[in-house]
């Protein structure tokens, strides 16, 4: 079996301390790709750092929109330098959050139209965060797309039904997280399994959001099998064929190579 995790932060320090330990059990689970996510221009160079040193890791740069309004003078003039790293494969994650109150949504959705005209200027995709902000994130992009092709993932997708069509209507792909697997969240389930297999992928979002059986715990790239096989149950499919089927969307989706 061969798993891409799409989205995680290796560069948080409850990973970076035992990173060693943490690829190598990736490795052994069939993680072959880990794509960890820059949160603000230092945690960008972090990852590109990492994805520098170790062949199973890319990056993806940004700044996260709880950051949006600690950026310091040439933060996203280095974005933009980051952004065209041949290990970056994509830009974010950005969007819209109103769960917590770290940044004025203003400010956060000026760097949110940022990071898509990044996108569309370097012909790479873009990750979007998306937390109790989803109309106003669709608003967005809705806008976006009148002006160009979207290339883009709602990251750690747990939105309605009508939320998830008219992202895929737009051309977005959506991604899960370990909260697949939480018992309370059948209508999550219901929902990934009606969506067309093409448009899917699977993620961690390490150190949070560890699924179940290891809920609670730290989060980590390995544990992106266990989202797995719960997305293929949703499906009616074997894990092998969902992991076949997860892992080339998601090649395709951010130009990886094949293995």
């Amino acid at each position: 079996m061969r798993l891409i995790d799409t989205h995680c932060h290796l560069d948080e320090e409850s990973l970076t301390e035992d990173l060693d330990n943490v690829l190598e059990a990736a490795r052994q689970t069939g993680v072959e790709t880990i794509i960890t996510i820059g949160t603000n221009a230092e945690s960008s160079r972090r990852s590109v750092d990492l994805a520098e040193k170790y062949d199973c890791v890319v990056a993806v740069v940004g700044i996260h929109p709880n950051y949006c309004s600690e950026l310091k003078s040439g933060d996203w003039e280095t974005i933009e330098e980051l952004a065209a790293h041949p290990r970056v494969v994509a830009v974010g994650e950005t969007g819209l959050d109103r769960y917590w109150d770290y940044a004025p949504i203003d400010v956060q959705r000026e760097y949110f139209l940022r990071h898509l005209e990044l996108s569309a200027k370097i012909d790479k995709p873009f990750v979007v965060h998306c937390r109790e902000a989803d109309e106003e994130v669709r608003d967005v992009l809705r806008e976006a797309a009148k002006t160009q092709p979207l290339h883009g993932v709602m990251h750690s997708f747990c939105q309605s039904a009508e939320s998830a069509k008219e992202c895929l209507d737009l051309g977005m792909h959506l991604s899960f997280t370990g909260m697949l697997t939480f018992k309370k969240n059948v209508e999550l389930r219901e929902l990934a399994a009606s969506l067309p297999p093409e448009r899917i992928f699977v993620e961690t979002d390490a150190p949070y959001l560890a699924p179940v059986p290891n809920r609670g715990k730290r989060n980590e790239p390995a544990f992106v099998r266990f989202t797995l096989e719960c997305l293929a149950e949703a499906h009616g499919v074997s894990a092998d064929d969902m992991a076949m089927l997860t892992t080339e969307n998601a090649r395709r989706f951010f130009g990886l190579p094949a293995s």
